[in-house]
């Protein structure tokens, strides 16, 4: 008995946001968006990538999470860094992890993002 592996992640975001988290996952940060469950919330969206799931929430007293994140691993954090900061989201270099690249974004919520490749 105990804990074999990860299922998700969910993120909140405010109501009627859908269509900014869309842009912002599946469209900058390569993302596939897939089908929530029929019997579900319509609201909120959920999104792969690799063999990670996200699912975002809609939450109506939302507070943007300013510690707690998800660490996305990526395949070329340089390139995503670059379309990042194009697109006006804010980087931020922390302390190094041996064995990695990293940095710190937000989504279009304010939430926390930690973007990561293998070194």
């Amino acid at each position: 008995m105990g804990v074999v592996g990860l299922d998700h992640v969910q993120l909140a975001i405010p109501a009627g946001g859908e269509d900014r988290a869309r842009w912002f996952f599946a469209e900058l940060l390569g993302m596939t968006e897939v089908p929530k469950p029929a019997n579900l919330s319509a609201s909120g969206c959920w999104f792969t990538g690799g063999s990670m799931a996200l699912h975002i929430g809609v939450d109506h007293d939302f507070r943007p999470a300013k510690k707690a994140h998800p660490a996305l691993l990526v395949d070329d954090l340089a390139a995503l860094r670059e379309a990042l900061a194009a697109a006006g989201h804010p980087i931020r270099e922390d302390k190094p992890v041996e064995g990695y690249t990293r940095f710190f974004t937000e989504d279009p919520f304010g939430n926390r993002i930690e973007l990561m490749e293998r070194a």
